[in-house]
């Protein structure tokens, strides 16, 4: 193809042969991505962008052969569409690529460990911060919107998602409270803040934090109960009364 003009007739065929002719490898790439939020058939014609994309910018004369320049073209289009499209709220990059990742590190943990394993495992398999994958899992309830006429549309006597939705809930205030909470967390001193959050979101026991911090249990358990403390006072309104 290289050697034709561009404008040939013979280039166009040609062009149209090795597309048609890899379009079955396009659908397989599409299908390695199925259940992750998107349909099939926007990841299939995402995966074709990518094939028409790497027929486009072939050069034989660079050393690979096509399906070695092909292949990850089209993963990476996918990649891409996941990245960028794929999310419903405003997500850092570093997460986006973070993501795909988690499923299977939790499944190989889950294998090796017998149970789910938390944020601080998932990291040291990852080679990542633990914030980061605590913030990644987070983040993965905004990676797709839902219509609320999801459901009507699978049959008659399906209800809509908005025939479903229940109505003001009389415990919104919580809302408030555990946004008043996460910003006490973070005036905690550094060290007491990974206490916190090693105890009563990774589960782990005073023993087990004492191991880690390098410090006795009985020392953890007073700065936990310090931690406590602070955490209660800035919850409290300026009169005396608890925050609810």
């Amino acid at each position: 193809m290289r050697a034709l003009p561009p404008d040939s007739a013979e280039h166009a065929r040609l062009r149209d042969a090795v597309i048609r002719e890899c379009l079955p490898l396009a659908d397989r790439i599409a299908r390695r991505y199925d259940h992750r939020g998107e349909t099939h058939d926007d990841l299939v014609q995402v995966a074709r962008v990518g094939l028409v994309n790497a027929v486009n910018r072939f050069d034989p004369t660079a050393g690979p052969e096509f399906l070695s320049f092909a292949i990850p073209t089209m993963m990476g289009e996918v990649k891409r569409y996941f990245r960028d499209c794929g999310w419903a709220v405003n997500v850092p990059r570093r997460l986006k690529d973070l993501y795909p990742a988690l499923a299977p590190a939790t499944a190989e943990l889950m294998q090796r460990l017998g149970r789910s394993p938390n944020a601080a495992e998932l990291a040291a398999v990852l080679e990542v911060d633990r914030m980061d994958v605590v913030e990644a899992l987070t983040a993965a309830a905004g990676f797709k919107t839902r219509s609320i006429d999801t459901g009507a549309a699978r049959g008659e006597d399906t209800p809509a998602l908005a025939d479903r939705m229940g109505g003001p809930d009389p415990g919104i205030g919580f809302v408030d409270e555990c946004d008043a909470l996460r910003a006490q967390l973070q005036s905690l001193p550094p060290r007491e803040y990974r206490i916190v959050i090693m105890r009563f979101f990774e589960s782990l026991t005073q023993t087990e934090i004492a191991a880690r911090m390098g410090i006795s249990q009985m020392h953890v358990s007073r700065l936990l109960a310090q931690s406590l403390d602070r955490l209660r006072t800035g919850m409290t309104d300026s009169d005396g009364t608890a925050i609810a």
